[in-house]
This record gives C-alpha cells, sequence and structure tokens, in this order.
C-alpha cells in the first residue's frame, strides 16, 4: 500500500530557491511509489492567520482552506521543506501549519532544511522539531538539509557536487523514517480510535 504524503513547502520570495529541495523530496518519494502532493504555500495563499478553519462554522470556511483541510486529514504524513529566515522559520509555511490543528494530530512529519549557507537551514529545523509536536505530530528523527542550496541542487532539483551527493545519500535513511511512522500511525489509527 503507498503512502499519501503531503510535502509543504512555504517561502514567498519571487527567486525561491528551496522549491529546488521541494521537489527533490517529491521525486524521491514518488520514486519509492508513494502518492505524493505539494502543497505550495504561495499557491495556496491562505490570507494571514485571523480564523483557525475550525473557527468557521462548518461549511463556511474560505475554499482554499476547506481543501487544505481534506488534504491534511487524509494525508499519511507530512514532509516540511524549510528555508531560515534570521535564525527562525519562514513566516509562509507558519502561517498555513496555524491555520489547522486537529487536522495534523496523529501523524508523522519530517523536516527537510535549506538555507544559502553551509548551516542548510538547521536552525529553523530545530525550531520546526517543538512547533510540529506541539501540533499533535510525531517529528521523525532523520532529517535532511541542503545548503549551500544553489551549489546542492539544480533548478530542477537534481543533486550537484558534494553536497548534492551527500544529500542523495541521505535521503533512503530520511525516507524509510517516515515511511516506517506512516505506516505505524495508520495500522494504529486503524486498531483503534485516537484518545482524543
Amino acid at each position: 500500500m503507498s503512502n499519501r504524503l503531503l510535502v509543504l513547502y512555504g517561502s514567498y520570495r519571487s527567486d525561491r530557491m528551496g522549491i529546488r529541495l521541494a521537489h527533490f523530496v517529491v521525486d524521491g518519494f514518488r520514486a519509492r511509489g508513494d502518492d505524493v502532493e505539494l502543497i505550495d504555500a504561495k499557491e495556496v495563499g491562505l490570507p494571514m492567520l485571523d480564523r483557525m478553519y475550525k473557527e468557521h462554522p462548518k461549511g463556511t470556511a474560505p475554499a482554499a482552506l476547506e481543501k487544505l483541510a481534506r488534504q491534511i486529514r487524509e494525508a499519511d504524513g507530512f514532509v516540511f521543506i524549510t528555508g531560515e529566515y534570521n535564525w527562525g522559520v519562514q513566516p509562509g509555511l507558519k502561517n498555513l501549519t496555524d491555520h489547522f490543528l486537529e487536522e495534523w494530530f496523529w501523524r508523522p512529519a519530517a523536516i527537510a532544511s535549506y538555507s544559502a549557507g553551509r548551516l542548510s537551514g538547521a536552525r529553523a529545523a530545530t525550531a520546526w522539531h517543538g512547533t510540529l509536536s506541539e501540533m499533535g505530530m510525531v517529528v521523525v528523527s532523520s532529517t535532511i538539509a541542503a545548503g549551500p542550496i544553489a551549489h546542492t541542487l539544480s533548478a530542477e532539483g537534481m543533486p550537484t557536487g558534494d553536497g548534492g551527493n551527500a544529500l542523495q545519500a541521505a535521503f533512503p535513511r530520511f525516507a524509510d523514517d517516515l515511511t516506517w511512522w506512516m505506516e505505524a500511525a495508520r495500522t494504529q489509527r486503524a486498531r483503534k480510535p485516537p484518545p482524543y
């Protein structure tokens, strides 16, 4: 059985480099036979958080929120593609994530980070661990990181140079870790309802 996976990306910049990592991750999981969809916060275009999805009376949420809530509920797991802005998380991805809460519960998430520098977004990845855990996701321990991203992945998301080779070598463990947790969580949800 293939896993249903959402890859979430949040840069709003005009010259976005992180989309390279998003494509790399999408292609990698698709090659393993998973059903993968890229959720691009810029394309979804949610407003700055005023009301969470659950705060709209049933049937009155904006169409983009309704669609995304369904996609999140139907997913077996998530990969968050995060850049680093001033040692922190990207506001576009955080805003998209914060529109929901219970929809994320009882599924695993993995973090893939990037930056223009040598730290590869590691500080943002660390910040996301606590946020995603608080939002009801199990965050897997395996991560991947691309940096400097312009020298690690081509515009099409293909690995280049030593950094790209390292990223490609790290991907199988990253994918195996998330896959194990997606299968475990799906089995447990089928066996017994979550406690809340």
